[in-house]
């Protein structure tokens, strides 16, 4: 755990995050990852109810709920859990991974979190219920994907792509808009011509 990296006190929102974002670049170093050293960052989000931290891949930037600062000790843990997301995605950058799957687990290991949860239990806030009202399947394994926001680009079905495609994304997969077709409705190909 960082233990320097949160000093008691009074905890000043600004100053904490500095000292987290010098902590990341610590960690990134130690473990060898100094392109994720150079570039990440972290980033009160107040727009955060229920969720403790996000990691967003692509930008190597760490969004943390500005209420963890009521809980030093979990924002120690979240911050921790976030940047194995990233380190787990730089170790990894060219393959489709399950974000809290066994090179995840194995980041957190090496973060100093060796049995870390998916969720966390704090009393952050009461989640609200929104309607899911796009509906997405896999055309393959036709599993259904109710989703608050439609997608903003082409996503395609991680196990589909784990399991045919060795964790590449591949189009093949990509979700189709709407519920799976009915099997009566479904047009079959007669057996002579699969391919």
């Amino acid at each position: 755990m960082p233990a320097r990296a949160l000093q008691s006190g009074p905890i000043h929102p600004a100053e904490t995050l500095r000292q987290l974002a010098n902590e990341a670049r610590t960690w990134a170093l130690r473990l060898e990852l100094p392109r994720l050293a150079a570039r990440v960052t972290l980033h009160w989000h107040a727009r955060l109810r229920t969720t403790a931290g996000v990691a967003r891949l692509d930008c190597a930037v760490i969004l943390l709920n500005p209420r963890l600062l009521a809980f030093p000790d979990e924002l120690a843990r979240t911050f921790l859990h976030e940047l194995a997301h990233l380190v787990a995605h730089a170790r990894n950058p060219r393959r489709l991974i399950d974000p809290h799957g066994p090179e995840w687990k194995e980041a957190c290991r090496h973060l100093g979190l060796a049995d870390e949860k998916r969720c966390h239990t704090l009393p952050l806030a009461a989640p609200r219920r929104m309607a899911r009202n796009y509906l997405y399947h896999c055309p393959s394994c036709r599993r259904e994907v109710a989703r608050v926001r439609p997608f903003r680009r082409s996503e395609a079905c991680l196990i589909c792509c784990k399991t045919h495609a060795r964790g590449s994304y591949d189009r093949r997969f990509r979700f189709l808009p709407g519920k799976v077709p009915s099997a009566h409705h479904s047009l079959r190909q007669p057996e002579l011509f699969r391919l």
